[in-house]
């Protein structure tokens, strides 16, 4: 390919250790621990001061300890063990090559966010890290991927909560020079793509960021050529102004396409995580109608390549524009589709309560050959909520089937509990991660030493939580009471249920706060002591959200709860490695069935951290009575609140008369067999089958394959 990337980085390396500058600018090094800690060796404090960004770390650390480095002999020798393996990653045959010789062309992988590490903040929460984690797996496998998304100038913001338990919301613009973004270049130029709007042009150059094998190209708008309004366009994520909202999705979706295009790609599979892409669909078509192809061939002969993934079981959740905004800003584009504006309106059109929508859900359904939900149950209710699109098929019958989203394992498991299970599965263990009678082994880890990796893992959350309070108290504003409701009395070794995610009101949050008197009844029992670590955001422009967050932020304020709730701001990737890793329950509160699937509970359970949990999402397909916890039932409600009231009270009972004395029913080595017996039966449950390597691989399976042939 012609084009060249301009780094924004530059290294004044040793040449002994020169390609740490390579290593830095391929987020290869974010899921193998051993590379992460080649930089934290270099400077610890400094390492963990800059959140793990190893580009500043590079230009930080100063010349005498890089000249330092560069003469330590055990340095080198793990500095020449990481390259063996970057450089083997790259050239050893992948699964792909083995397995399915046909899959040449590129799959383009189309997402509003990728969540890859906590120095690359464009991501909001699940969606974006659930892409993020797909993009390193289909890099592990070797899979022709490439991705499109944006460049959002001011990352996602950062969370304050006042004393009150108000979340406030201070926004950080990216310095480029300190990320692992390369400008595409071409003859000395930036590459753009633009487009027409019927009142001025809208023109995005494109970024690179290197994700082992996979590349993702992220557009922005903050170019000369666009008004200062444009040019805030890619500035950050889901705007709430519908105007700014449905630019970026013309943007996303027809630009992305232009911009593989302008990259020499011709993509044999068009996958759209989400509907946000849902236009890519309609660019498609529009290319060959400009060829002579009418409108209807086109799309019959696109449908296909796209696939479509939606990830939200309430129709208030899907993308919507009022038609007026359809007309604002594609009036000239729909002419170029050889369609009338009735005929480019039906193409996407829902019928709602508030009148005629322009549906981009409906948009990606019509006109992709495979579509899925995200868990068994999901894939269920949709086709239930979109069956009106196909009324003559039974509700079993409509073509949406379910692909059960998976983590990426080497991501968010421990150090230690991966030398675990090498020890004991054998080196290789990762390599056949989705071998299930291979996970059986776990069985022989003996108890003490499981039990050993875990209290460590519970310390060093604990010492994290204690510092992040150090350093968010030395920089002030911060009252004494907010101090002890961030952490800073946390009990190592006290039972530690961790509740982390977006604070979205259907996740029902304060359902363990639904009696306070009993919760504080069973948090101070003697000998018995609970604590639980709430953590997450609630999107800037959702009050109610913000809402939930206040209650639950005034009860952990209470001096009743001694310190042992705990409310920890400003959730990240970073927080959440520690928490997902050191906690001993993980809870999951969702109104059933509102949680498409939800994947932190696999991120703790394959750490060996139980879920208690409603039957919602992946935990139907996962729980076994042996490897967690239930909440409710499966039953239907007359209404939410009789729900949240049958909920609230199974959660106390089962908490009460089963997890805590679980627990805390120890030998006289303190600890608790039959609890470890639980931690194993969630690792052997839930590492194999709710991996990203069984998710990817199902995806090539029922999508990707399929579409080569059509």
């Amino acid at each position: 390919m012609e084009f060249l990337t301009t780094p924004s980085q530059k290294f004044d390396l040793p040449k002994r250790i020169s390609r740490l500058g390579e290593l830095a600018t391929n987020l290869w090094w974010s899921w193998h621990p051993e590379a992460f800690r080649l930089f934290g060796r270099l400077d610890y404090d400094l390492w963990e001061r800059l959140n793990h960004n190893p580009i500043r770390l590079l230009n930080e650390v100063g010349q005498a300890r890089l000249n330092q480095a560069a003469n330590d002999k055990e340095y080198l020798e793990h500095y020449d063990e990481i390259f063996k393996g970057f450089d083997a990653y790259f050239t050893k045959e992948s699964w792909s090559q083995k397995t399915h010789k046909s899959l040449k062309k590129p799959i383009a992988y189309f997402s509003m966010e990728y969540g890859l590490h906590e120095t690359l903040p464009i991501y909001s929460g699940g969606l974006g890290v659930l892409s993020g984690d797909h993009l390193k797996e289909s890099s592990d496998l070797g899979l022709p991927f490439i991705a499109v998304g944006f460049m959002y100038a001011q990352g996602y913001f950062s969370q304050r909560i006042t004393e009150d338990g108000w979340q406030e919301a201070v926004n950080n613009p990216l310095t480029f020079e300190h990320l692992p973004v390369t400008l595409v270049q071409k003859d000395g130029k930036p590459v753009t793509v633009s487009f027409d709007f019927p009142d001025r042009k809208l023109t995005a150059q494109i970024w690179e960021v290197r994700v082992g094998r996979v590349p993702l190209y992220l557009l922005d708008s903050n170019v000369e050529s666009n008004n200062d309004y444009d040019r805030l366009l890619t500035a950050r994520l889901y705007w709430s102004d519908l105007d700014r909202r449905v630019m970026q999705e013309v943007l996303l979706g027809i630009g992305g396409v232009r911009a593989l295009r302008a990259l020499g790609y011709d993509p044999a599979v068009w996958h759209m995580n989400e509907g946000h892409a849902s236009f890519l669909t309609l660019e498609r078509i529009r290319e060959q109608v400009a060829s002579g192809t009418a409108f209807t061939a086109a799309a019959d002969k696109n449908r296909g390549q796209n696939v479509f993934t939606t990830h939200t079981p309430v129709p208030a959740g899907n993308d919507e524009f009022p038609l007026y905004l359809i007309d604002k800003y594609l009036s000239t584009y729909w002419g170029e589709l050889g369609l009338t504006r009735e005929q480019f309106i039906d193409v996407a059109k829902h019928n709602t309560p508030h009148g005629d929508m322009y549906s981009m859900p409906v948009l990606a359904l019509k006109l992709s050959g495979g579509s899925n939900g995200v868990s068994e149950l999901h894939g269920e209710v949709s086709r239930d909520m979109w069956k009106f699109l196909w009324e003559d098929r039974a509700v079993k019958d409509v073509p949406i089937q379910h692909v059960t989203n998976g983590v990426h394992t080497r991501n968010w498991m421990a150090r230690r509990m991966n030398n675990l299970l090498e020890k004991h599965l054998g080196a290789a263990w990762y390599d056949n991660l989705d071998d299930h009678e291979l996970m059986q082994k776990i069985d022989g880890i003996p108890d003490k030493e499981l039990w050993g990796v875990h209290l460590h893992l519970k310390r060093k959350m604990a010492f994290y939580l204690t510092e992040r309070v150090r350093d968010r108290w030395t920089r002030g504003g911060f009252h004494p009471v907010q101090v002890v409701a961030s952490g800073v009395l946390i009990n190592p070794y006290a039972l530690t249920i961790g509740f982390a995610r977006r604070f979205a009101t259907y996740k029902r949050a304060s359902l363990i706060l639904s009696d306070v008197e009993r919760l504080l009844e069973l948090i101070n029992r003697p000998n018995h002591p609970v604590q639980i670590i709430f953590a997450g955001k609630a999107h800037p422009a959702d009050d109610p959200g913000k809402k939930l967050i206040q209650q639950v932020y005034r009860t952990v304020k209470k001096a009743e709860t001694g310190g042992r709730i705990i409310f920890v701001e400003d959730y990240d990737m970073n927080l959440a490695r520690y928490l997902v890793q050191g906690v001993d329950v993980w809870l999951n509160t969702p109104r059933r069935p509102y949680e498409a699937s939800g994947t932190s509970g696999m991120k703790a359970a394959i750490n060996g951290v139980p879920n208690f949990s409603v039957l919602d999402g992946w935990w139907c397909e996962a729980y076994n009575q042996k490897n967690g916890w239930s909440i409710g039932d499966d039953r239907k409600y007359e209404s939410n609140e009789a729900q949240d009231a049958f909920d609230a009270e199974n959660l106390y009972n089962t908490l009460e008369h089963q997890i805590i004395p679980k627990f805390y029913d120890r030998d006289p080595k303190e600890m608790s067999t039959a609890w470890v017996a639980f931690m194993k039966e969630s690792m052997k449950t839930v590492i194999p089958q709710f991996s990203t390597r069984r998710m990817v691989k199902e995806y090539v399976q029922k999508f990707y394959i399929p579409a080569l042939k059509k």
